[in-house]
């Protein structure tokens, strides 16, 4: 199966966000190119949100580029088998922990955002990863800095896509 082909079976079965999802899967039938960050009408990217419920903690990245704290993701590559092996594949990237394990139930959220041009839309499939006991994280070359935060400091230095996509997950836990 491709990964445009698991995009569309993850979209069909995800339950929440109508319109959202409707817009996701008619982009996905535009555009065959449309799991891969060359298509300029927008591209699929999985992303998710690293969390330690034991602790109360949710570990955000402060993005290079864009200089905001936000959730692990990025784009599909062309060795990912499915859009949630993408999501774990950029989790572990980009927080440097070991042992991430998805969130039973697939995506939590979807988040369509505008980038800068060439592209113009990122049709972002949230999930979120459960970090193992003792989780030490690591700085990437895509990140300033990483860092866990209390549930309740999320909301004073992340944007209101990162607050949504912690309360879906506090809500799927």
């Amino acid at each position: 199966m491709s990964l445009h082909d698991d995009a569309v079976l993850v979209l069909k079965g995800y339950e929440d966000q109508e319109e959202l999802r409707q817009a996701y899967l008619d982009h996905l039938s535009a555009h065959p190119d449309g799991m891969w960050k060359a298509c300029h009408a927008g591209h699929i990217t999985a992303s998710a949100l690293v969390i330690d419920p034991s602790r109360g903690q949710v570990l955000l990245t402060l993005h290079k580029k864009l200089r905001m704290w936000l959730q692990m993701g990025g784009h599909c590559e062309p060795q990912d088998v499915s859009v949630a092996a993408a999501a774990l594949r950029e989790a572990t990237e980009e927080s440097g922990v070991a042992g991430l394990t998805l969130l039973p139930g697939g995506p939590v959220r979807l988040d369509r955002h505008p980038i800068p041009a060439p592209c113009h839309w990122h049709f972002d499939v949230q999930y979120a990863a459960l970090a193992p006991h003792g989780a030490v994280e690591t700085i990437s070359d895509e990140s300033l800095d990483v860092r866990w935060f209390a549930y309740d400091e999320v909301a004073g230095v992340a944007d209101e896509s990162v607050v949504r996509l912690l309360e879906a997950t506090r809500a799927r836990l």
